[in-house]
Protein backbone atom coordinates (compact mmCIF):
# COMPACT_ATOMS: atom_id res chain seq x y z
CA UNK A 1 0.00 0.00 0.00
CA UNK A 2 1.42 3.44 -1.20
CA UNK A 3 0.10 6.96 0.12
CA UNK A 4 0.32 10.18 -1.90
CA UNK A 5 2.23 13.05 0.29
CA UNK A 6 2.33 16.70 -0.16
CA UNK A 7 5.75 17.47 -0.27
CA UNK A 8 6.72 20.83 1.62
CA UNK A 9 10.31 22.39 1.87
CA UNK A 10 11.78 24.32 4.74
CA UNK A 11 12.06 27.19 3.37
CA UNK A 12 10.89 30.77 2.64
CA UNK A 13 9.28 31.80 -0.38
CA UNK A 14 9.49 34.64 -2.38
CA UNK A 15 6.02 35.78 -2.92
CA UNK A 16 6.60 36.01 -7.14
CA UNK A 17 7.99 37.47 -9.82
CA UNK A 18 7.01 39.82 -12.57
CA UNK A 19 8.10 40.50 -16.50
CA UNK A 20 6.92 42.86 -19.04
CA UNK A 21 7.58 43.84 -22.73
CA UNK A 22 7.09 46.89 -24.66
CA UNK A 23 7.17 47.21 -28.71
CA UNK A 24 7.78 43.45 -29.55
CA UNK A 25 6.08 41.34 -32.18
CA UNK A 26 6.75 38.53 -30.22
CA UNK A 27 5.81 40.00 -26.93
CA UNK A 28 3.89 37.06 -25.34
CA UNK A 29 6.70 34.53 -26.29
CA UNK A 30 8.92 37.15 -24.76
CA UNK A 31 7.09 37.48 -21.56
CA UNK A 32 6.53 33.40 -21.53
CA UNK A 33 10.21 33.23 -21.42
CA UNK A 34 11.30 35.81 -19.22
CA UNK A 35 8.40 34.10 -16.51
CA UNK A 36 10.28 30.97 -17.52
CA UNK A 37 13.78 32.45 -16.43
CA UNK A 38 11.20 33.93 -12.56
CA UNK A 39 10.01 30.37 -12.22
CA UNK A 40 11.85 29.64 -8.75
CA UNK A 41 10.08 32.90 -7.61
CA UNK A 42 6.69 30.98 -7.81
CA UNK A 43 5.89 28.26 -8.69
CA UNK A 44 2.08 27.79 -7.87
CA UNK A 45 0.22 29.75 -10.78
CA UNK A 46 1.07 32.21 -13.71
CA UNK A 47 -0.54 34.50 -16.30
CA UNK A 48 0.00 36.55 -19.10
CA UNK A 49 -1.85 39.35 -20.30
CA UNK A 50 -0.78 41.13 -24.15
CA UNK A 51 -2.53 43.84 -25.81
CA UNK A 52 -2.99 43.82 -29.58
CA UNK A 53 -3.80 47.87 -29.40
CA UNK A 54 -7.03 47.37 -28.98
CA UNK A 55 -8.06 44.50 -26.84
CA UNK A 56 -6.18 43.04 -23.54
CA UNK A 57 -6.17 39.41 -23.85
CA UNK A 58 -5.83 37.39 -20.63
CA UNK A 59 -4.21 33.71 -19.88
CA UNK A 60 -3.42 32.22 -16.20
CA UNK A 61 -3.91 28.83 -14.64
CA UNK A 62 -2.12 27.13 -12.05
CA UNK A 63 0.73 24.94 -12.59
CA UNK A 64 4.23 25.77 -13.86
CA UNK A 65 5.17 28.78 -16.68
CA UNK A 66 5.93 25.54 -19.16
CA UNK A 67 2.72 23.49 -18.34
CA UNK A 68 0.47 26.46 -18.74
CA UNK A 69 1.84 28.89 -21.97
CA UNK A 70 1.59 25.60 -24.65
CA UNK A 71 2.37 27.29 -28.06
CA UNK A 72 -2.00 27.12 -28.70
CA UNK A 73 -2.18 29.52 -25.88
CA UNK A 74 0.83 31.84 -26.90
CA UNK A 75 -0.57 31.97 -29.77
CA UNK A 76 -4.38 33.89 -28.61
CA UNK A 77 -2.21 36.48 -26.76
CA UNK A 78 -1.70 38.50 -29.51
CA UNK A 79 -0.06 41.94 -29.60
CA UNK A 80 3.50 44.00 -29.56
CA UNK A 81 3.29 44.63 -25.42
CA UNK A 82 2.32 42.06 -22.74
CA UNK A 83 3.47 41.58 -18.89
CA UNK A 84 3.34 38.54 -16.71
CA UNK A 85 3.45 36.78 -13.13
CA UNK A 86 4.55 33.75 -11.81
CA UNK A 87 3.40 33.25 -8.09
CA UNK A 88 3.54 31.13 -5.07
CA UNK A 89 0.99 31.30 -2.46
CA UNK A 90 0.82 29.73 0.61
CA UNK A 91 -0.91 26.75 1.42
CA UNK A 92 -4.47 25.66 1.04
CA UNK A 93 -4.88 29.39 -0.65
CA UNK A 94 -4.39 27.92 -4.49
CA UNK A 95 -7.35 29.42 -5.81
CA UNK A 96 -7.60 30.53 -9.82
CA UNK A 97 -9.21 33.43 -9.09
CA UNK A 98 -6.12 34.83 -6.99
CA UNK A 99 -3.55 34.18 -9.57
CA UNK A 100 -2.51 37.48 -11.60
CA UNK A 101 -2.05 39.51 -13.75
CA UNK A 102 -5.83 41.07 -12.44
CA UNK A 103 -7.34 42.52 -15.88
CA UNK A 104 -10.04 45.13 -15.51
CA UNK A 105 -12.39 47.22 -16.74
CA UNK A 106 -13.16 50.66 -15.09
CA UNK A 107 -13.43 54.09 -16.14
CA UNK A 108 -9.68 54.14 -16.56
CA UNK A 109 -9.96 51.96 -19.21
CA UNK A 110 -9.07 48.61 -19.51
CA UNK A 111 -5.92 47.64 -16.95
CA UNK A 112 -3.81 44.42 -16.17
CA UNK A 113 -2.08 44.58 -13.24
CA UNK A 114 0.82 42.13 -11.92
CA UNK A 115 2.15 42.69 -8.19
CA UNK A 116 5.45 41.34 -6.33
CA UNK A 117 5.07 42.53 -2.57
CA UNK A 118 2.33 43.05 0.13
CA UNK A 119 0.58 45.90 1.04
CA UNK A 120 0.44 46.53 5.20
CA UNK A 121 -2.81 48.33 5.48
CA UNK A 122 -4.81 45.95 2.57
CA UNK A 123 -7.25 44.55 5.26
CA UNK A 124 -7.68 48.27 6.72
CA UNK A 125 -8.36 49.36 3.00
CA UNK A 126 -10.30 46.57 2.10
CA UNK A 127 -13.04 46.80 4.66
CA UNK A 128 -13.23 51.38 4.40
CA UNK A 129 -13.85 50.11 0.60
CA UNK A 130 -16.42 47.19 0.86
CA UNK A 131 -18.05 50.18 3.13
CA UNK A 132 -18.31 52.63 0.74
CA UNK A 133 -19.98 49.79 -1.60
CA UNK A 134 -16.62 48.35 -3.25
CA UNK A 135 -17.17 44.67 -4.55
CA UNK A 136 -14.03 42.50 -4.36
CA UNK A 137 -13.71 39.77 -6.41
CA UNK A 138 -10.32 38.24 -4.91
CA UNK A 139 -8.48 37.78 -1.52
CA UNK A 140 -5.45 39.58 -3.48
CA UNK A 141 -4.13 43.01 -1.96
CA UNK A 142 -3.44 43.94 -5.34
CA UNK A 143 -7.16 44.26 -5.73
CA UNK A 144 -6.74 46.91 -3.30
CA UNK A 145 -4.89 49.18 -5.63
CA UNK A 146 -7.56 48.66 -8.43
CA UNK A 147 -10.24 50.22 -6.35
CA UNK A 148 -8.30 53.31 -5.15
CA UNK A 149 -7.23 53.37 -9.01
CA UNK A 150 -10.81 53.42 -10.00
CA UNK A 151 -12.09 55.76 -7.53
CA UNK A 152 -9.39 58.87 -7.58
CA UNK A 153 -10.61 61.78 -9.82
CA UNK A 154 -7.05 62.21 -11.63
CA UNK A 155 -7.66 62.36 -15.19
CA UNK A 156 -4.91 60.24 -16.47
CA UNK A 157 -3.83 56.71 -15.63
CA UNK A 158 -0.78 57.27 -14.32
CA UNK A 159 -2.39 60.31 -11.89
CA UNK A 160 -5.09 57.86 -10.81
CA UNK A 161 -1.87 54.85 -10.05
CA UNK A 162 -0.49 57.65 -8.16
CA UNK A 163 -2.96 58.89 -5.96
CA UNK A 164 -3.74 55.21 -5.08
CA UNK A 165 -0.16 53.83 -4.33
CA UNK A 166 0.23 56.93 -2.27
CA UNK A 167 -2.36 55.17 0.18
CA UNK A 168 -1.04 52.30 0.78
CA UNK A 169 2.00 51.35 2.83
CA UNK A 170 3.98 48.17 2.30
CA UNK A 171 6.07 46.52 -0.70
CA UNK A 172 5.50 46.83 -4.17
CA UNK A 173 6.79 46.04 -7.41
CA UNK A 174 4.22 46.80 -9.87
CA UNK A 175 3.53 46.11 -13.49
CA UNK A 176 0.10 47.99 -15.64
CA UNK A 177 -0.60 47.61 -18.90
CA UNK A 178 -3.38 48.87 -21.00
CA UNK A 179 -3.99 48.53 -24.77
CA UNK A 180 -1.28 51.06 -25.66
CA UNK A 181 0.96 51.49 -22.90
CA UNK A 182 3.66 49.72 -19.81
CA UNK A 183 3.74 51.25 -16.63
CA UNK A 184 6.12 49.93 -14.12
CA UNK A 185 6.38 51.11 -10.18
CA UNK A 186 8.48 50.31 -7.53
CA UNK A 187 7.55 51.58 -3.97
CA UNK A 188 9.31 54.36 -2.39
CA UNK A 189 11.18 52.18 0.22
CA UNK A 190 12.50 49.91 -2.53
CA UNK A 191 11.62 46.52 -0.89
CA UNK A 192 11.36 44.12 -3.75
CA UNK A 193 13.35 44.17 -6.82
CA UNK A 194 12.56 45.39 -10.27
CA UNK A 195 14.89 46.60 -13.39
CA UNK A 196 14.62 47.98 -16.82
CA UNK A 197 16.30 46.23 -19.89
CA UNK A 198 16.07 46.45 -23.79
CA UNK A 199 16.03 44.01 -26.63
CA UNK A 200 16.36 45.79 -29.55
CA UNK A 201 14.04 48.67 -29.80
CA UNK A 202 12.09 46.89 -27.03
CA UNK A 203 11.46 47.91 -23.92
CA UNK A 204 11.40 45.26 -20.97
CA UNK A 205 10.91 44.95 -17.10
CA UNK A 206 11.41 42.25 -14.92
CA UNK A 207 11.88 41.28 -11.27
CA UNK A 208 15.20 39.59 -11.90
CA UNK A 209 18.37 40.76 -14.74
CA UNK A 210 18.73 36.98 -15.19
CA UNK A 211 15.18 36.99 -17.46
CA UNK A 212 17.19 39.75 -19.62
CA UNK A 213 19.98 37.43 -20.27
CA UNK A 214 17.59 34.67 -21.69
CA UNK A 215 16.87 36.70 -23.97
CA UNK A 216 20.49 38.10 -25.16
CA UNK A 217 18.55 41.74 -23.68
CA UNK A 218 20.59 44.29 -22.08
CA UNK A 219 19.82 45.99 -18.70
CA UNK A 220 19.61 49.30 -18.56
CA UNK A 221 18.87 50.46 -15.04
CA UNK A 222 16.85 49.93 -11.75
CA UNK A 223 13.40 51.02 -11.67
CA UNK A 224 13.84 54.06 -8.91
CA UNK A 225 12.23 53.52 -5.18
CA UNK A 226 9.43 55.73 -5.66
CA UNK A 227 9.94 55.50 -9.45
CA UNK A 228 6.97 55.48 -11.92
CA UNK A 229 8.15 54.09 -15.72
CA UNK A 230 5.71 54.80 -18.09
CA UNK A 231 6.52 53.21 -21.77
CA UNK A 232 4.26 54.13 -24.96
CA UNK A 233 4.79 54.88 -28.22
CA UNK A 234 5.68 58.48 -27.40
CA UNK A 235 8.90 56.61 -25.72
CA UNK A 236 9.86 56.33 -22.31
CA UNK A 237 9.07 58.31 -19.19
CA UNK A 238 9.85 58.49 -15.71
CA UNK A 239 7.99 60.10 -12.88
CA UNK A 240 8.51 60.20 -9.46
CA UNK A 241 5.19 59.75 -7.70
CA UNK A 242 5.96 59.99 -4.19
CA UNK A 243 7.64 61.63 -1.22
CA UNK A 244 11.36 60.13 -0.70
CA UNK A 245 11.57 57.60 2.11
CA UNK A 246 14.37 55.68 3.70
CA UNK A 247 15.60 52.42 1.72
CA UNK A 248 14.68 49.22 3.14
CA UNK A 249 15.67 47.09 0.32
CA UNK A 250 14.90 43.00 0.71
CA UNK A 251 18.08 41.73 1.95
CA UNK A 252 17.34 38.16 1.99
CA UNK A 253 16.95 38.79 -2.16
CA UNK A 254 21.18 38.42 -1.90
CA UNK A 255 20.89 35.56 1.23
CA UNK A 256 18.38 33.05 -1.00
CA UNK A 257 15.48 34.72 -3.22
CA UNK A 258 17.31 36.07 -6.54
CA UNK A 259 19.53 33.46 -8.89
CA UNK A 260 23.00 34.15 -8.20
CA UNK A 261 22.97 35.14 -12.09
CA UNK A 262 21.18 38.27 -11.16
CA UNK A 263 22.17 41.81 -10.33
CA UNK A 264 19.60 43.36 -7.55
CA UNK A 265 19.64 46.61 -6.64
CA UNK A 266 22.47 47.14 -8.30
CA UNK A 267 24.98 44.11 -6.94
CA UNK A 268 25.72 40.58 -8.01
CA UNK A 269 23.88 38.24 -5.99
CA UNK A 270 27.24 36.03 -6.75
CA UNK A 271 29.40 37.86 -5.20
CA UNK A 272 27.02 39.14 -2.05
CA UNK A 273 26.95 35.08 -1.74
CA UNK A 274 30.52 34.41 -1.73
CA UNK A 275 30.86 37.30 0.18
CA UNK A 276 28.80 35.81 2.82
CA UNK A 277 30.75 32.44 2.81
CA UNK A 278 34.12 34.24 3.08
CA UNK A 279 32.35 36.09 5.99
CA UNK A 280 31.56 32.63 7.33
CA UNK A 281 34.90 31.26 7.24
CA UNK A 282 35.82 34.56 9.07
CA UNK A 283 33.50 34.77 11.67
CA UNK A 284 33.53 30.67 12.89
CA UNK A 285 36.46 29.21 11.34
CA UNK A 286 36.68 25.16 11.81
CA UNK A 287 38.90 22.18 11.02
CA UNK A 288 37.20 20.18 8.55
CA UNK A 289 38.57 17.87 5.46
CA UNK A 290 35.65 19.37 3.10
CA UNK A 291 33.18 21.77 2.75
CA UNK A 292 29.84 21.08 0.82
CA UNK A 293 27.13 23.18 0.26
CA UNK A 294 23.36 22.30 0.82
CA UNK A 295 22.01 23.09 -3.04
CA UNK A 296 21.49 24.95 -4.62
CA UNK A 297 21.23 28.07 -2.91
CA UNK A 298 23.96 27.49 -0.66
CA UNK A 299 26.76 26.71 -3.23
CA UNK A 300 28.09 30.25 -3.70
CA UNK A 301 28.49 30.52 -0.22
CA UNK A 302 30.27 27.48 -0.17
CA UNK A 303 32.63 28.38 -2.30
CA UNK A 304 33.22 31.21 -0.36
CA UNK A 305 34.02 29.55 2.92
CA UNK A 306 36.04 27.13 0.82
CA UNK A 307 38.23 29.74 -0.76
CA UNK A 308 38.34 32.18 2.34
CA UNK A 309 39.31 28.92 4.91
CA UNK A 310 41.72 26.90 2.33
CA UNK A 311 39.48 23.59 3.05
CA UNK A 312 38.24 21.71 -0.60
CA UNK A 313 35.18 22.66 -1.65
CA UNK A 314 32.80 19.04 -2.58
CA UNK A 315 29.61 18.78 -4.30
CA UNK A 316 29.22 16.34 -1.64
CA UNK A 317 25.03 16.03 -1.77
CA UNK A 318 23.22 16.11 -5.12
CA UNK A 319 19.69 17.52 -5.60
CA UNK A 320 17.32 15.68 -8.00
CA UNK A 321 15.23 18.80 -9.38
CA UNK A 322 12.29 16.94 -10.49
CA UNK A 323 10.53 16.44 -7.34
CA UNK A 324 7.28 17.37 -7.88
CA UNK A 325 5.00 18.65 -5.06
CA UNK A 326 3.62 15.23 -4.32
CA UNK A 327 4.95 12.12 -4.25
CA UNK A 328 3.99 8.36 -3.47
CA UNK A 329 5.67 7.02 -0.20
CA UNK A 330 6.03 3.63 0.44
CA UNK A 331 4.34 1.94 3.27
CA UNK A 332 7.61 0.56 4.64
CA UNK A 333 8.42 3.84 6.52
CA UNK A 334 12.09 5.15 5.27
CA UNK A 335 13.83 7.26 7.35
CA UNK A 336 14.10 11.04 6.56
CA UNK A 337 12.21 10.24 2.83
CA UNK A 338 11.36 13.49 2.05
CA UNK A 339 14.88 15.19 2.19
CA UNK A 340 16.08 12.16 0.60
CA UNK A 341 13.52 12.53 -1.79
CA UNK A 342 15.16 15.77 -2.59
CA UNK A 343 18.84 15.31 -1.56
CA UNK A 344 21.13 12.29 -1.93
CA UNK A 345 25.10 12.27 -0.03
CA UNK A 346 27.65 11.02 -2.07
CA UNK A 347 29.14 8.39 0.45
CA UNK A 348 32.87 8.26 -0.88
CA UNK A 349 33.08 11.83 -0.87
CA UNK A 350 31.68 11.95 2.58
CA UNK A 351 32.98 9.09 4.55
CA UNK A 352 35.64 9.33 7.01
CA UNK A 353 35.47 13.12 6.55
CA UNK A 354 35.42 16.53 8.80
CA UNK A 355 32.23 17.89 7.01
CA UNK A 356 31.50 21.68 6.57
CA UNK A 357 27.82 21.78 5.74
CA UNK A 358 27.04 25.46 4.13
CA UNK A 359 23.36 26.33 3.36
CA UNK A 360 21.44 30.15 3.35
CA UNK A 361 19.29 30.00 6.25
CA UNK A 362 17.72 27.40 8.96
CA UNK A 363 13.62 28.23 9.33
CA UNK A 364 12.28 25.32 11.79
CA UNK A 365 15.44 23.41 11.60
CA UNK A 366 13.67 20.19 11.18
CA UNK A 367 15.06 19.85 7.29
CA UNK A 368 18.98 20.93 8.76
CA UNK A 369 18.30 17.93 11.92
CA UNK A 370 17.17 15.59 8.48
CA UNK A 371 20.36 16.40 6.22
CA UNK A 372 22.86 16.58 9.40
CA UNK A 373 21.89 13.03 10.20
CA UNK A 374 21.62 11.81 6.59
CA UNK A 375 25.40 13.13 6.30
CA UNK A 376 26.44 11.37 9.34
CA UNK A 377 24.94 8.18 7.88
CA UNK A 378 27.05 8.38 5.07
CA UNK A 379 30.11 8.19 7.23
CA UNK A 380 30.78 11.62 8.57
CA UNK A 381 32.98 11.93 11.43
CA UNK A 382 31.89 15.47 12.76
CA UNK A 383 29.48 17.66 10.76
CA UNK A 384 30.08 21.78 11.48
CA UNK A 385 26.90 23.83 10.03
CA UNK A 386 27.55 27.26 8.65
CA UNK A 387 24.52 29.72 7.66
CA UNK A 388 25.27 32.26 5.90
CA UNK A 389 22.87 34.79 7.29
CA UNK A 390 21.81 35.86 10.94
CA UNK A 391 19.62 33.88 13.18
CA UNK A 392 15.72 34.81 11.54
CA UNK A 393 13.58 35.82 14.80
CA UNK A 394 10.47 37.62 12.86
CA UNK A 395 8.22 37.02 10.32
CA UNK A 396 8.64 38.58 7.03
CA UNK A 397 5.15 41.52 6.32
CA UNK A 398 6.47 42.37 2.92
CA UNK A 399 6.07 39.79 0.49
CA UNK A 400 7.56 36.88 1.56
CA UNK A 401 5.94 33.96 2.77
CA UNK A 402 7.12 32.93 6.43
CA UNK A 403 6.19 30.79 9.22
CA UNK A 404 5.11 32.79 12.54
CA UNK A 405 7.04 33.63 14.76
CA UNK A 406 6.25 30.03 16.66
CA UNK A 407 7.94 28.25 14.69
CA UNK A 408 11.19 30.27 13.59
CA UNK A 409 13.12 27.96 15.82
CA UNK A 410 15.68 30.75 16.26
CA UNK A 411 12.92 32.97 17.69
CA UNK A 412 12.95 30.94 21.16
CA UNK A 413 16.04 29.09 21.04
CA UNK A 414 20.15 29.95 21.46
CA UNK A 415 22.55 28.80 18.60
CA UNK A 416 24.02 26.44 21.24
CA UNK A 417 20.00 25.04 21.57
CA UNK A 418 19.86 24.99 17.79
CA UNK A 419 23.42 22.85 17.16
CA UNK A 420 21.88 20.33 19.78
CA UNK A 421 18.54 20.27 18.30
CA UNK A 422 19.94 19.66 14.57
CA UNK A 423 22.52 17.33 16.04
CA UNK A 424 25.80 19.14 14.41
CA UNK A 425 28.75 19.28 15.81
CA UNK A 426 29.06 23.13 16.12
CA UNK A 427 26.69 25.89 14.62
CA UNK A 428 27.49 29.30 13.39
CA UNK A 429 25.84 32.29 11.07
CA UNK A 430 26.85 35.08 9.87
CA UNK A 431 26.48 38.22 11.99
CA UNK A 432 24.37 41.09 10.84
CA UNK A 433 27.19 43.15 10.86
CA UNK A 434 29.09 40.65 8.77
CA UNK A 435 25.74 40.30 6.42
CA UNK A 436 25.32 44.13 5.67
CA UNK A 437 29.56 44.10 5.16
CA UNK A 438 28.99 41.58 2.28
CA UNK A 439 26.29 43.19 0.33
CA UNK A 440 28.21 46.70 0.71
CA UNK A 441 25.50 48.06 2.94
CA UNK A 442 27.41 51.24 4.36
CA UNK A 443 24.51 53.30 4.44
CA UNK A 444 21.62 51.06 5.83
CA UNK A 445 19.82 50.54 3.04
CA UNK A 446 18.41 47.08 3.64
CA UNK A 447 15.65 45.98 5.77
CA UNK A 448 16.84 43.47 8.10
CA UNK A 449 13.41 42.99 9.85
CA UNK A 450 13.66 39.24 10.09
CA UNK A 451 17.04 39.21 11.61
CA UNK A 452 15.75 41.84 14.36
CA UNK A 453 12.13 42.70 14.59
CA UNK A 454 12.22 45.92 14.00
CA UNK A 455 10.09 46.59 10.99
CA UNK A 456 10.14 50.10 8.82
CA UNK A 457 6.22 50.62 8.55
CA UNK A 458 4.57 52.03 11.35
CA UNK A 459 1.25 49.62 11.16
CA UNK A 460 3.15 46.02 11.87
CA UNK A 461 5.58 47.67 14.36
CA UNK A 462 2.70 48.73 16.03
CA UNK A 463 0.57 45.52 15.95
CA UNK A 464 4.33 43.50 16.40
CA UNK A 465 4.57 45.86 19.91
CA UNK A 466 1.33 44.79 20.85
CA UNK A 467 1.89 41.55 19.99
CA UNK A 468 -1.31 41.21 17.45
CA UNK A 469 0.52 40.40 14.15
CA UNK A 470 1.58 37.06 12.47
CA UNK A 471 3.00 36.11 9.52
CA UNK A 472 0.02 36.54 7.81
CA UNK A 473 -0.77 39.63 8.54
CA UNK A 474 -1.97 41.28 4.84
CA UNK A 475 -3.66 38.52 4.10
CA UNK A 476 -5.75 39.95 1.54
CA UNK A 477 -3.01 38.81 -0.82
CA UNK A 478 -3.14 35.18 0.40
CA UNK A 479 -6.30 34.26 1.64
CA UNK A 480 -8.32 31.85 0.76
CA UNK A 481 -10.63 31.68 -1.75
CA UNK A 482 -12.66 29.08 -4.44
CA UNK A 483 -11.41 28.49 -7.72
CA UNK A 484 -12.99 31.42 -9.72
CA UNK A 485 -13.08 31.72 -14.28
CA UNK A 486 -10.12 33.28 -15.87
CA UNK A 487 -12.46 33.83 -19.35
CA UNK A 488 -13.78 37.46 -17.86
CA UNK A 489 -12.19 40.44 -16.58
CA UNK A 490 -13.29 42.03 -12.61
CA UNK A 491 -15.19 45.30 -13.37
CA UNK A 492 -15.00 47.99 -11.09
CA UNK A 493 -17.41 50.25 -10.69
CA UNK A 494 -16.50 54.03 -10.31
CA UNK A 495 -18.13 55.84 -7.40
CA UNK A 496 -17.76 59.93 -7.17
Amino acid sequence: MTQKLAYADDRFHDECGVFGVFGHEEASKLTYLGLYALQHRGQESAGIVSSDGTELHLHRAMGEVEEIFTPPVLTNLPGNLAIGHTRYSTAGDKALLNAQPIMIDCNKGKVALGHNGNLTNAAEWRRKLEHRGSIFQTNSDTEVIVHLLARSQARNLTGALGDALNQVEGAYSLLVLTTDELIAVRDPRGFRPLSLGKLGDAWMVASETCAFDLLNGQYVREIEPGEMVRISRSGIESIHFAPEKPLQQCIFEHVYFARPDSIIFGRSVNDSREALGRTLAKEHPVSADIVVPVPDSGVPAAVGFALESGIPFRMGLIRNHYIGRTFIEPSQAIRNFGVKLKLNPIRSLIEGKRVVLVDDSIVRGTTSRKIVRMVRESGATEVHMRISCPPTISPCYYGVDTPTREELIASSSTPEEICKYIGADSLGYVSLAGLKRAVSDTKGSYCTSCYTGVYPTDLVQLEVRNGIASSKTGDAMNGNASEGSNEHPVTVEHES
